[in-house]
């Protein structure tokens, strides 16, 4: 295709998108809510500004009334924002934050499944969102099994030095409260025989809390 051709395309899609972005100062009805774009498509339209068009996308999205949204299309437009900018957080706070609070159990979980499916592409940044997912899992679903889940996976898939004990420690709580005693002591034994912590206080935490776990065996 020429490329005089493929820039006018890109053009088109790009003003369509900030266009429509500016037009609506209140929710939108929920049917008109198209299905995005494909990655290269919006790539084609940033002319080399991915992380505007991403901007873009997601002041677009939010022109809707996600109550009532197309969850899967809503998901789409997240999706394919984090892949045109991998490295912005917003798409995923968007669905952590708010989106994933919503009142339905089954759009909850939908959504909750997306921040997890997006974590394991990049666990290190992305953990935040996963955690805040395990306490919504705990917490607003009561699904204890799935909140172990999302705790055991920033447990094991993160490996960054700046991920804090807390994150790490979820998934012991979370089995305290599935009263698993066994299954959390040996995980805090497993953390302090692995070698990978060197805070003196997250290490003398540890060993409080297994020390306490063994009382109550």
């Amino acid at each position: 295709m020429p490329r005089a051709v493929v820039l006018g395309l890109g053009l088109t899609l790009f003003s369509q998108i900030a266009w429509q972005a500016t037009q609506h100062s209140g929710p939108r009805a929920a049917d008109d809510l198209p299905p995005a774009p494909g990655p290269q498509a919006l790539r084609l339209a940033s002319f080399g500004e991915p992380e505007a068009a991403a901007r873009l996308c997601m002041v677009y999205l939010q022109s809707f009334d996600f109550p009532r949204v197309d969850l899967q299309r809503a998901l789409g437009w997240l999706q394919t924002t984090l892949e045109v900018d991998a490295r912005s957080q917003y798409p995923l706070f968007l669905a952590a934050r708010v989106y994933a609070e919503s009142a339905d159990p089954a759009r909850k979980r939908a959504v909750l499944e997306f921040v997890y499916q997006e974590f394991l592409k990049d666990p290190n940044r992305r953990w935040p969102w996963l955690a805040h997912a395990a306490l919504l899992a705990k917490h607003r679903l009561n699904d204890l099994a799935l909140a172990r889940r999302y705790a055991h996976a920033v447990q094991e898939k993160t490996t960054a030095r700046d991920v804090p004990l807390w994150a790490r420690q979820m998934e012991i709580f979370i089995l305290e409260d599935m009263n698993e005693l066994e299954a959390a002591r040996i995980m805090i034994g497993g953390l302090l025989q692995s070698g990978t912590l060197t805070d003196p206080a997250e290490i003398r935490f540890l060993k409080e809390r297994l020390d306490e776990l063994e009382g109550r065996k």
